[in-house]
């Protein structure tokens, strides 16, 4: 009669145990995708900075290249009018 009730309960513990088991990983599964979440959503902002960064630094880049391309026409343009200048004095 024993042997009977010994069976059961080591079934019913194992039933049990089996249950905790399965909320377990079902608690980890949902810690895990809520820290991939918050992972993919700094990976996001991270790389939208970069963009943001690399987008500011080619206008930064190109705002100087005219600056010097401006500045190079306007000196040769005033060194030949002074050129002619001279040539007409």
């Amino acid at each position: 009669m024993f042997g009977g009730l010994g069976k059961l309960a080591a079934e019913g513990l194992a039933h049990r145990a089996e249950n905790a088991t399965e909320e377990v990983v079902h608690k980890a599964e949902e810690v895990v995708k809520e820290v991939v979440k918050e992972v993919v959503e700094h990976a996001k902002e991270a790389g939208e900075k970069a963009i943001e960064n690399v987008v500011k630094a080619a206008k930064e880049t190109e705002e100087k290249a005219m600056k010097e391309v401006t500045n190079t026409v306007t000196n040769t343009i005033m060194h030949a009018s002074e050129g002619l200048n001279r040539l007409g004095q």
